[in-house]
């Protein structure tokens, strides 16, 4: 699936990835390939990205690397949205 992460400032991320966790107000979920579609508020935490991908070296020093081989990036709140195997986060 498609993954973009927005920031006021900046487009932190595109690309494909396997799956995606976020923060949510109620907890955190999980997105996979074929994911029902979602509208969601963030809440303070981290987005979780799993896959084989590539940080852009200008947002490098934002992302790091968790225990279970995926890719962090802490927020305060923000948004998603996923339709048709593309996930957007509006992120602050």
């Amino acid at each position: 699936m498609y993954l973009e992460i927005v920031t006021p400032e900046a487009t932190l991320f595109k690309g494909e990835v396997t799956s995606v966790a976020v923060p949510g107000v109620d907890g955190e979920f999980q997105m996979l390939n074929n994911h029902a579609p979602v509208v969601s508020i963030l809440g303070q935490g981290k987005v979780k990205i799993y896959g084989d991908i590539k940080i852009s070296k200008e947002f490098a020093d934002r992302f790091s690397k968790g225990d279970k081989n995926e890719t962090i990036l802490p927020i305060n709140s923000g948004t998603i949205e996923m339709n048709d195997n593309k996930v957007i986060v509006l992120a602050d």
